[in-house]
């Protein structure tokens, strides 16, 4: 939000077990309050509909984990990222042990064209681990 943002109070009523529920939410996350929950999960969902949408640039950051010893698994990760329907605007490579390594891939393009990325470096043989976190604008 920016300065400028006027903050609206408005009252929402629950029943009891769901008030329960987002209180143990607010406890277990960290929250300062019901108001700063309820304003990310209302974040979260706007994100979604951007990418349910898919028709607005949006980013991403696919986290993988890998067998580094897997053959010829490092090239064909590079090839996937050059592919032009998506645009890679930064990496970042751990060393996590002697087999595996950590990466994270920034990412931005449509929707669809990140997570078909997402997807088929995945898929590779040699990844064990693979999650896309979506990323969308929410100043409009």
């Amino acid at each position: 939000m920016s300065s400028v943002d006027e903050t609206i109070r408005f009252s929402v009523s629950l029943p009891r077990p769901l008030l329960d529920e987002l209180d143990r939410r607010v406890v277990g996350k960290g929250y300062a309050s019901r108001s700063e929950l309820v304003r990310d999960l209302i974040r979260e969902r706007l994100v979604e509909n951007t990418w349910e949408r898919g028709d607005e640039e949006v980013a991403g950051v696919l986290t993988i984990v890998y067998d580094h010893h897997q053959r010829e698994l490092t090239q064909q990760i590079v090839d996937i990222q050059h592919q032009e329907y998506v645009r890679v605007v930064a990496t970042t490579h751990v060393h996590i042990d002697h087999h595996n390594c950590l990466e994270t891939i920034i990412l931005r393009g449509l929707p669809a064209q990140i997570e078909r990325l997402s997807l088929e470096i995945g898929g590779l043989r040699g990844v064990r681990f693979s999650e896309l976190t979506r990323v969308a604008r929410l100043d409009h």
